[in-house]
């Protein structure tokens, strides 16, 4: 039996982001880049720093969120977990291929206002088309 735990990071924490040095910093390992199922949508929020919020949506027909696979130990995880600010939350994330795992998700109430950015794939396309 292992403890270690796979979780889907879908924006700040991606590779190269602001907030990755949280994953680094408990040993997490990037597995790979995946994509979600077609039926999420992703949003801008109204965080500091800049966060989107993955959402499923039942019934979306989109093609899916860039997203990464995250290996970390499950005692790393708690902390990580311990330390996550609203509206962040995990829960069950379906990838492309069918498999699913814990993954960044958002409450519900931090959507009202924000910019949906679906059309642009995944958070790292949508902050480059900032620039």
């Amino acid at each position: 039996m292992t403890d270690e735990v796979t979780l889907v990071v879908a924006g700040a924490h991606l590779s190269g982001m602001v907030l990755n040095h949280e994953l680094t910093r408990l040993g997490a390992q990037l597995i790979r880049p995946a994509r979600t199922a077609p039926d999420y949508k992703l949003f801008a929020l109204a965080t500091t720093p800049p966060k989107p919020g993955l959402v499923h949506s039942p019934g979306f027909a989109g093609t899916g969120i860039a997203v990464e696979l995250w290996r970390m130990n499950a005692r790393a995880l708690g902390e990580f977990l311990a330390a996550l600010p609203a509206p962040m939350g995990i829960g069950r994330v379906t990838l492309e291929d069918g498999s699913t795992h814990p993954g960044f998700l958002c409450e519900a109430y931090a959507l009202e206002g924000a910019e949906d950015i679906t059309v642009h794939g995944g958070w790292r396309a949508y902050r480059s088309s900032l620039s």
